[in-house]
């Protein structure tokens, strides 16, 4: 039994609009995947400033303490 025009058409639309969910899929995959190790970095980063002020905050010290001022 051969498939009428109708049915073809309704087998491409349904095929394409599946092709199409699925690369949008993976497209959001990519991006949230991407935000996320984004997210990761900044943080990471920030952690680092964290430490280099406390760091810088402490050798002040140390030098108030082996150096103290006049006065």
């Amino acid at each position: 039994m051969a498939l009428s025009r109708r049915e073809i058409v309704k087998d491409v639309v349904q095929q394409s609009a599946e092709a199409a969910i699925g690369s949008a899929g993976h497209v959001v995959a990519i991006l949230f995947e991407t935000a996320r190790k984004i997210t990761t970095e900044v943080g990471a980063f920030g952690t680092e400033i964290f430490e280099i002020a406390e760091a810088s905050k402490r050798a002040g010290q140390d030098a108030e303490e082996t150096h103290p001022a006049a006065g």
